[in-house]
């Protein structure tokens, strides 16, 4: 930890209240923010974090309440008065431009020109250069956005914001989409700038990672203030229980179950990434009924590709996947999700799980909408929509309960929430459950593992696919490790070491 002066507040945040309507998103809340400190903001899923560095950014303008940066209060009418105020922000979903490199996505806005106006690109390349070294955010500033990594493009947001002049940065969710490897680098960077004298306020929902890096952390529960501790000094289990407002168990109460028959059976299976490269390289999985088959494995090992391939949405090269013993490769999506009842949670919430400028309503039946009691003779009942999508909303405890409300204007959380609730009450023969907790607060965790283990529970099969060995060891019944394109090897849950299945992961064998 770098030390903190304590002397010098550089956001005052005082009595922030922000309305939507009648809904209250911020009430009264209170944040403190010192030189060279580390600042978490933790919340449950919707808890308004978003919405309250957002009016600090200038994204949304209080309702009630004062900002005051470095002792001076300010009106923040929009982003730009916040950057001129040495305030920067990496947003959740990375706003760049694909096909252009990182330097010109750096500058946009603020080229650096010559004389007559013409683009200094070759200048504005060596700033980059400069700045990246200096802070160890290693990057090359002629990459182009849409050939890096997701971590890469995350630390291209950074440069962005440090090459406006940044003192205070704000993090939204920045491990959301990371490798462990990913995070491991940007812990690191994160002490180098506090070493530098920046300010860093992180919203996470990852208790360990507040524990890695934060010097204080505020709570913050259904748009209220709870209090503002000292990291150090509290633990994990305390902070989940100020967040949540109730004890969280950090363990899966599932009971022993014996696996049923095999259901979903893939054979020699070959599959290639879009650079026609095979990214599925002769794998063989069996998925039976009453299981939770886990898939562990680091990124880019061609789980998305299987997915991909399983729901339709990627052609199959060769091999065979079976359901209930009928061949079903290569069927279409609608054939998969209508034919053969395979539902998915997909690993991107906002690009394959949802239609964002649908309401909530209209998000719960994008795949029966067709369908009794939704539609009469291909006309919408309404009334009817509307009442089941109340009911979810109820039932699944997606926040704000209103199924009117646009799915943009929803937490990532309770984004999430809908698309379990509509794939689950659905009551499908497998679940594919890919990256399901991505971006999840610990109660929201603990929600959708139960949801997977009733699914089990119901003699259902569940295949999941997640980047988070925890969540794979403790929820999965059976677990395969996958590399390369190929399950390299396949062990009970109960008991397995992680070093083992860590070994499998980097290619190793039993």
């Amino acid at each position: 930890m770098t030390t903190i002066d304590f002397s010098q507040k550089v956001v005052e945040m005082i009595d922030v209240v922000k309305k939507f309507g009648d809904f209250v998103a911020n009430d009264r809340i209170n944040l403190t923010v010192h030189k060279g400190e580390v600042h978490s903001l933790l919340g449950e899923n919707g808890a308004g974090k978003t919405t309250l560095v957002n009016c600090l950014y200038g994204l949304y303008h209080p309702t009630q309440g004062r900002i005051r940066v470095n002792g001076e209060d300010v009106d923040i009418s929009d982003p730009n008065v916040a950057i001129q105020l040495g305030i920067g922000m990496v947003h959740q979903h990375f706003m760049l431009v694909a096909p252009f490199t990182v330097t010109q996505n750096i500058i946009l806005g603020q080229e650096t020109t010559k004389m007559m106006g013409i683009l200094d690109l070759a200048s504005a390349e060596k700033k980059v250069a400069e700045i990246s070294e200096r802070y160890g955010l290693t990057i090359n500033p002629r990459d182009k956005i849409e050939d890096i990594s997701v971590g890469s493009q995350q630390r291209v947001e950074i440069l962005k914001a440090l090459y406006r002049g940044a003192e205070i940065l704000i993090l939204d969710e920045p491990t959301a989409v990371l490798t462990p490897l990913e995070i491991k680098e940007l812990v690191s960077i994160i002490r180098n700038l506090t070493q530098e004298g920046k300010s860093i306020i992180i919203i996470t929902h990852k208790l360990h990672e507040i524990k890695q890096v934060a010097d204080y952390c505020t709570i913050i529960r259904r748009g209220k203030f709870i209090d503002t501790v000292e990291v150090d000094k509290v633990s994990e289990q305390d902070l989940a229980s100020m967040m949540v407002g109730r004890e969280v168990s950090f363990e899966v109460d599932k009971d022993e179950l014996e696996k049923g028959e095999e259901i979903l059976t893939i054979k020699d299976l070959v599959v290639t990434d879009n650079r026609g490269l095979p990214a599925v390289n002769g794998l063989d999985l069996s998925l039976h009924k009453s299981e939770i088959l886990g898939i562990a494995g680091v990124d880019g090992n061609g789980q998305s590709e299987l997915v991909e391939a399983l729901t339709g949405l990627r052609k199959v090269t060769s091999g065979s996947v079976s359901l209930r013993g009928k061949e079903i490769t290569g069927s279409d999506p609608k054939t998969v999700i209508n034919t053969w009842n395979i539902r998915t949670i997909p690993e991107d919430r906002q690009k394959r799980g949802l239609v964002m400028e649908f309401d909530v309503a209209e998000n719960l039946i994008l795949e029966t909408y067709h369908a009794t009691p939704f539609s009469n003779g291909g006309v919408l009942n309404h009334d009817k929509i509307y009442e089941w999508a109340d009911d979810c909303t109820r039932n699944f405890d997606i926040r704000p309960q209103n199924p009117y409300l646009m799915a943009k204007a929803l937490s990532g959380g309770n984004q999430q929430k809908v698309i379990i609730a509509r794939e689950v009450s659905n009551d499908p023969e497998v679940l594919i459950a890919s990256q399901p907790t991505r971006g999840l607060d610990v109660g929201a965790i603990e929600y959708v593992h139960t949801a997977l283990v009733k699914q089990r529970d119901r003699g259902k099969a569940v295949l999941l696919i997640s980047f988070e060995l925890d969540e794979v060891m403790n929820v999965s019944d059976r677990i395969a490790v996958i590399f390369e394109g190929k399950i390299v090897g396949i062990v009970d849950a109960k008991g397995v070491d992680e070093n083992e299945i860590g070994l499998m992961m980097a290619g190793g064998t039993r």
